[in-house]
């Protein structure tokens, strides 16, 4: 179960990875979305540190 667990989240913290690195690669970035971004994938980093 935390195996799998963990891997869950390992692949959300890509998918959000791979969405910030697609806006920074436009034109005019949302620096907002950005921002919401990386939030998230620190709280998915947090969580695995305490797994």
């Amino acid at each position: 179960m935390l195996n799998t667990h963990s891997s869950a989240m390992l692949a959300r913290h890509a998918r959000i990875e791979a969405k910030i690195a697609a806006e920074f690669a436009r034109p005019a970035p949302d620096m907002l979305l950005i921002s919401k971004l990386k939030k998230q994938k620190l709280k998915i980093k947090e969580a695995l540190s305490r797994l």
